[in-house]
């Protein structure tokens, strides 16, 4: 075993493809094949699952790299005290439903970031993907919710994926609408006065289940309904369609402007919101600081007791 060889998984684990990790690591694809090859007969294990869309860790793949990455963290560490080096490039990959506060923390993060050298991901993506992505090790941390009517299925799927559900913070539905919009002087709203409007909700592919719905009360009839990928589509369509969406409540004016209001939904319902983590790996410096600042804006911008 050679700590290249330990990069060069990690990397075919964080693109999803050897031909993708070949290319970012410049080396040709029967190289990395090989590596892979050698690594997978000297432990006598099969760490990756070669599929139509590309690559995914085993079971045994998982455990595997979540120990090389310790592996090589700890050999960073002894390179940069020992032989005096410059710290290596600091990495973080964050994936997320749609929520600005998340976006917020990883501004704070890059703000506060004092190495000259740095590789940070953020993607808002679709339930499914943020938990795949932190399975398979592409993400180290993942935000999304759970309620009383997906929690069993959600919990179910981090458990077979030995991933933890971390609370942060609990919220009661809000309804963004736009400042035009004819309800926009309302103090609270019901579904009985928004059923004439479009509902907009984020699509979620080919896991297009209620359970995995980004917005509560997924299983509630709407007579307009637009699904969208984007949050820059949704905000538009808040405006354009005088449109509306379900979610935590939190908005930033930095990220969304000043032309979108949060109103209370009058239901008995509630949101947990929460960070996902893999049991096998340890958080990288730049992870735990993520965490530290998405608990630090929760608690002190929005004002929400942290669980």
């Amino acid at each position: 075993m050679k700590l290249q060889q330990l990069r060069y998984v990690l990397e075919i684990a964080r693109a999803g493809s050897i031909n993708e990790a070949a290319k970012n690591l410049y080396i040709t694809q029967p190289t990395l094949s090989t590596a892979v090859k050698e690594l997978e007969s000297e432990f006598n294990i099969e760490i990756f699952l070669r599929t139509s869309k590309g690559v995914s860790p085993s079971v045994d793949g998982v455990e595997f790299l979540g120990y090389a990455k310790q592996v090589l963290d700890q050999a960073d560490l002894l390179n940069q005290r020992y032989s005096n080096n410059e710290p290596s490039k600091q990495l973080c990959c964050i994936s997320t439903q749609h929520y600005a506060f998340a976006v917020n923390a990883f501004v704070n993060l890059i703000k506060k970031n004092h190495t000259d050298e740095y590789e940070f991901t953020l993607r808002e993506t679709k339930t499914y993907d943020i938990i795949n992505d932190v399975a398979n090790l592409r993400s180290e941390v993942g935000i999304l919710y759970i309620n009383e009517f997906n929690q069993k299925v959600i919990l179910r799927l981090l458990k077979d994926h030995r991933l933890t559900f971390n609370p942060l913070f609990d919220a009661r539905p809000h309804v963004f609408i736009s400042t035009h919009h004819p309800l926009s002087s309302a103090t609270s709203l019901n579904l009985e006065q928004l059923e004439d409007y479009p509902y907009l909700s984020f699509e979620q592919g080919e896991y297009n289940s209620f359970y995995f719905s980004e917005e509560i009360l997924s299983t509630v009839y709407h007579k307009k309904s637009i699904h969208v990928s984007d949050r820059a589509t949704l905000f538009n369509l808040l405006h354009g369609l005088n449109g509306y969406t379900i979610s935590t409540g939190v908005l930033s004016a930095d990220l969304n402007g000043s032309d979108i209001l949060s109103i209370p939904l009058d239901v008995n319902e509630k949101m947990q919101i929460g960070w996902i983590t893999s049991q096998k790996v340890q958080l990288s410096q730049s992870a735990q600081n993520y965490i530290i600042e998405l608990k630090k804006l929760i608690q002190e911008e929005y004002g929400f007791h942290l669980k």
